[in-house]
């Protein structure tokens, strides 16, 4: 039988109310919480890796592009966008525009300027997990009616992933106007874009085109997107990924982690499930993505209706609930203050 609908919870999301637990159980977890100004290195380099295969493909056939995009560039495409999603939680560097504009440029082989857009709609999935109108993680509902219940279907999905994530933004509400990131986002695609072209043709666009399409698509690296929040084998909200792609993928499997304490950068997030074995160690895992990626597209029993739904605005978590992690230690030192 077809899915026709989410699965809804009347609750708050389960990790801000677990960030609170583990920060009393363990208040070792606060001297995780920093910046990585090396992440910088890695978006550097990853740049030029791929402004440098498109060089060298610029003379070859369209399909060795392709072929070449699918078997290295995917990995190469999805660590930029892994440092895109660092960015986004201002990881990188204390100043907001510094981390901005190295999100700008780990975006500029992926052809589409998408970094800081992303910067603003991945916070709401933090603060409003599972809240229809308002995270962009949550596909829509004709979205996964139409595509969600077939093989077919659930394949072009994922070929498409980043043209159906564009066009959740415009369900949402609060959305913030265009302004002089975004146009610089923007500029900053079309003049790298332009020049590439211009000096290495058709081919070299094609291969970071496909690049960037298969990390975060019809891939194997595709799995990601499936890992961390549709439902497994139980009601589990979300789940992380401990496989051997972490190490090049700067342990962005670690959703769960990541989920608890966004303000800790991607090489401390195994630090932390390791001070907190009580509370990770219990929790479903994933141990491949191509796995995840085979089962989601043949098994019917996952379809685009496998994750948890809350309600409208009426039913948000409450506001102390939904504040970073560094604001709920706060709170936290002046409950003991009050206790003592």
């Amino acid at each position: 039988m077809k899915k026709t609908d989410f699965l809804f919870k009347d609750n708050t999301e389960p990790h801000r109310l677990r960030t609170r637990e583990m920060i009393k159980k363990y208040p070792g977890i606060k001297k995780l919480i920093g910046k990585n100004p090396n992440t910088i290195y890695v978006i550097i380099t990853c740049v030029l890796i791929q402004v440098g295969v498109a060089i060298l493909l610029h003379n070859q056939a369209w399909w060795v592009a392709i072929l070449v995009a699918w078997f290295f560039g995917a990995f190469v495409g999805h660590t930029l966008f892994v440092c895109i999603h660092e960015v986004s939680h201002n990881l990188l560097f204390k100043n907001k525009d510094a981390n901005t504009i190295a999100g700008i440029i780990a975006n500029l082989p992926s052809i589409f300027p998408t970094s800081v857009s992303f910067q603003r709609y991945h916070l709401r999935h933090h603060t409003f997990q599972g809240v229809h109108e308002l995270d962009a993680d949550l596909p829509g509902y004709r979205e996964a009616r139409i595509l969600g219940n077939s093989v077919l279907g659930k394949a072009l999905w994922m070929f498409l992933f980043p043209v159906f994530q564009v066009g959740r933004t415009f369900r949402l509400k609060e959305i913030k106007p265009i302004d002089k990131w975004v146009v610089i986002n923007f500029a900053s695609q079309l003049i790298f874009t332009s020049v590439m072209w211009y000096f290495f043709g058709f081919t070299a666009i094609l291969y970071m085109f496909f690049s960037f399409m298969f990390s975060v698509g019809f891939h194997p690296l595709g799995g990601r997107w499936i890992q961390e929040h549709y439902l497994k084998d139980s009601e589990q909200e979300t789940y992380s990924y401990y496989g051997i792609l972490n190490t090049i993928q700067f342990n962005i499997g670690y959703h769960n982690e990541h989920h608890d304490f966004p303000s800790i950068p991607w090489n401390k997030l195994p630090k932390l499930k390791k001070m907190a074995p009580d509370y990770y160690d219990t929790l479903e895992h994933h141990k491949s993505w191509t796995a995840i990626w085979l089962r989601f597209m043949f098994d019917p029993k996952i379809t685009l209706f496998s994750r948890i739904i809350r309600d409208k605005r009426g039913n948000l978590p409450v506001m102390d609930e939904a504040k970073p992690d560094t604001e709920i230690f706060k709170s936290i030192e002046k409950d003991k203050l009050v206790e003592a």
